[in-house]
């Protein structure tokens, strides 16, 4: 557990804990699921903190699982990418954007079960009627990270399309973007061919939509995830610095330093460096500057001094 990132190892710590707490509960007579899964809004029980609460529940132990175990084997790359911040906000947002497709989805169902009994039924008429089978609308009840989850492989796919995987059964490895669309395909289908199975197909899609559109977003605004304009232009500054001392000729290098270290040694040493603050720049120039660990900003400015 010390080698995973601290927002996806207390996103498993807090799944967990919710699990343990929703058994131990039911045990003296307090559903955990009737207080905190995402209820449909026109229910009885609806509350708007579940569009939070419902992402840490689960309806059993595989759900829970499989969950989990894609949350680590994803979240923890895409974390280190990132960095805890814009990792947590668009974990948070996907899964929330999941429960509000899953709500609209649950509207229109809501709607075409009361139209095919009276034609005459409008949109209106259906908020109406809601607030009259309130209580029997509590059944529709949306629980799980899955959402959540969905977006971080989306973001996986997206940063690493061409990273190849091996998914069980298939043989041989597959390229990511593939992975992900064969997903997206699927999930597609079972909504449209399988509503009533029980899985919330439309939150799935849901959390990879909102986190297509916010990658797509920092991809077109790399500053805008937190960075101010004074640090926009600090680092403007640092990238021109560096790229020209990326022209230079390698003759601009001292050659000793008080007679301790022989030519190629220094040259050997300053040539790995420059390779470092360049992947730095490259990862900079992917994902904005917010997505460098503290030790990647500090060697970044460090360098700069040089």
């Amino acid at each position: 557990m010390r080698n995973i990132p601290v927002v996806t190892k207390n996103l498993l710590i807090l799944n967990v804990l919710f699990f343990a707490a929703s058994w131990v509960l039911q045990g003296v007579g307090f559903d955990l699921d009737s207080w905190g899964g995402l209820h449909f809004f026109l229910a009885e029980d609806f509350a708007i903190y579940q569009f939070f609460t419902y992402l840490f529940l689960h309806a059993g132990f595989m759900h829970l699982f499989f969950n989990m175990f894609a949350l680590w084997m994803f979240g923890c790359v895409i974390e280190n990418v990132w960095g805890p911040r814009k990792f947590l906000f668009y974990y948070l947002s996907c899964g929330m954007g999941a429960g509000i497709l899953q709500e609209l989805a649950q509207f229109i169902s809501f709607y075409l079960t009361l139209s095919a009994i009276d034609p005459s039924v409008g949109f209106l008429d259906t908020i109406q009627l809601g607030a009259v089978h309130a209580a029997d609308l509590n059944r529709w009840t949306t629980i799980g990270a899955s959402g959540a989850v969905y977006g971080v492989l989306l973001a996986f796919g997206m940063l690493f399309p061409n990273e190849r995987m091996f998914i069980f059964p298939i043989p041989i490895p597959i390229k990511a973007k593939w992975f992900i669309t064969f997903y997206v395909v699927l999930e597609l289908l079972m909504a449209v061919g399988s509503p009533g199975d029980g899985v919330a197909h439309v939150a799935h899609l849901g959390g990879m939509l909102f986190g297509f559109l916010m990658i797509r977003y920092w991809r077109s605004h790399p500053y805008g995830s937190g960075n101010s304009g004074a640090g926009r232009q600090f680092f403007d500054n640092l990238k021109s610095h560096f790229e020209q001392r990326r022209k230079q000729p390698n003759s601009h290098m001292k050659v000793e330093r008080g007679g301790k270290e022989a030519d190629w040694e220094y040259n050997a040493r300053k040539k790995e460096k420059q390779e470092e603050i360049d992947k730095i720049l490259d990862k900079i120039r992917r994902s904005g500057y917010d997505s460098l660990t503290k030790e990647e900003k500090t060697k970044l400015f460090d360098s700069s001094n040089d």
